[in-house]
This record gives C-alpha cells, structure tokens and sequence, in this order.
C-alpha cells in the first residue's frame, strides 16, 4: 500500500491550507518567464484557475484581456490583475463563450486594443450535477455550448487572428481530472472536458505548420467559486486530500507558472500535450 502521509511533517510555521503546505509567495512566472511584447486573452480570466493563469502571464509581463458573465467580478479582476506591475496593461470584456458571435467579438476587441494576439486561454466553464438517469438532454447541451463549444469557438478564432498575423502564437484549452475518470453525476461536464483533449490534439496537428502550438491543461481539485460546495463538504473533502500526495486542493496562484509556460513562444517544440497539475491525485 502506498505510504499514507508522504510528508507528515511540514516545516515549523509553514502555513497550510486543506492539511497542506500553501503555495510559497511570489510566482515561478516571475523573473523565469519573458512575454514583454506578447498579448494574450484568457476566457474566464476573472476568478479561479483563470484568474491564477491571468496573474502568471501579467507577471511574465504579457499584455492581457480577460473576460467573464460576470462584469463586476471582470472589473474586479482588472484592478487586481493591474497591480501586480506597475507597468501592467490589462483590459477587461463582458463575453458568454457560448455565443459564437460573442467570442468573435471578444477576439476582436482584443486584437483593436493591443494590436495582436499571440496566446489565448480557454477556461471558461460551467459545470451541473445530475444523475444518469435523471439528465435531460437541454442540461447536456447547456453544459456543451460552454465547455466545448466555447472552447472550440474560442481556440478558432484565435487560431485565425493568429495565422493572418503569420507569426505562430499559443493555444491552451483547460480540461479536468473528470476527463480521465468516471463522474456520476457530472456526466456531461466529464465528457466536454474529455473532448476538450480531443479537439486540441487536432488542433495541435492542423495548425503546427503556421508556427500556432495547442496543448491541454488538466488541473485536479482546486478551491474556486465552481469547487466551494465540495470543498465544505468535509468528507468529500478529506477523501480528495487523502489522495493527494501533496495533501491539499490547488489554489489559483499554483497555475501562474504553467501558464506562463504554455504560452512562452520559446516553446516551439511543445504541442498536442496534455499538462496535469493535481499535486499528484491522478497517479496515487
């Protein structure tokens, strides 16, 4: 059997957060990364994982638009993410991915403010909850329209800005551990984000010769507005950290530097992969 408690003894006076060591302060994005003079967009960028991914590329010194339902919690985050440099150009946008004409918008207002795209973000995503049985056919296409839909909209219009620009860019799709595993009453949020994995290898094949790299983010349990419910629920809870080997839930700030990574245009051989962010939860 594996070892209970990989590491039962942190530090004196590391603070924790779910059982666990809490990120460090500062980010890896910082200081490690460059993307002075790159422009990216990240859907959702306005709380959670989006957010996390927002403050890592504003760190690494892109210029950033984000975007959400929610236009208080958008204009919240701009003024967040605008204080991270001093120097740093953030813009917000009000956009439901699950309107196709609204996502061409969004791709436009970002190309008229900064002049190009060179990343983009798909993380925008609902999720529901309803057994098998019980799933109706409207809820299964209400989650669709934003999960993969909207991604597959999103990572399109963004493939086009990038290919008339003719100078490559990045595309990163964020998917879930419920891809990989059964979900029983999340089965139309499971398979959106396992044909999110899908859609990006093909995307990663079609567009390698315009120099445009796409790959896949799959993060495990992550305390954010989507995940709260859970996270209260103290058994739900400690099962999760109990099978991870870094015994806590993510937090936003741990995908600053895996953002920064993915769309780090040094990168020119990294495409079609898929990237797992869990603290281990998928292999113990």
């Amino acid at each position: 059997d594996p070892d209970p408690d990989p590491d039962p003894d942190p530090e004196p006076g590391a603070e924790t957060r779910g059982g666990a060591r809490a990120p460090a302060p500062g980010s890896a994005a910082e200081g490690v990364f460059d993307l002075s003079g790159q422009v990216a967009l990240v859907t959702g960028g306005n709380g959670g994982i989006g957010l996390g991914m927002a403050e890592g590329l504003v760190l690494a010194g892109a210029a950033v638009a984000i975007c959400g339902r929610d236009t208080g919690k958008v204009d919240a985050a701009v003024e967040h993410l605008r204080r991270l440099r001093a120097d740093a150009e953030v813009e917000g946008f009000r956009c439901d991915v699950g309107i196709e004409s609204e996502v061409v918008d969004l791709v436009g207002f970002t190309v008229d403010r900064f002049g190009r795209l060179d990343a983009c973000v798909a993380n925008a995503g609902i999720s529901g909850d309803s057994a098998i049985l019980d799933l109706s056919l409207d809820e299964w296409r209400r989650v669709m329209a934003v999960n993969l839909d909207g991604v597959f909209v999103t990572l399109r219009e963004a493939a086009r800005q990038m290919v008339a620009q003719g100078e490559g860019g990045a595309l990163v799709a964020v998917s879930s551990t419920s891809s990989e595993h059964g979900a029983p009453r999340n089965a139309h949020y499971a398979t959106s984000k396992a044909g999110v994995l899908a859609s990006v290898r093909s995307m990663a094949v079609a567009l390698a010769r315009e120099g445009i790299r796409a790959n896949s983010l799959i993060p495990g349990w992550t305390l954010t507005d989507l995940t709260a419910a859970g996270y209260q629920y103290d058994k739900f809870r400690d099962a999760t950290i109990s099978r991870t080997p870094v015994r806590r839930w993510g937090q936003p700030e741990d995908f600053r530097a895996v953002a920064a990574f993915l769309c780090d245009k040094r990168n020119v051989f990294h495409t079609g992969d898929e990237v797992t962010l869990d603290g281990g939860y998928t292999v113990y």
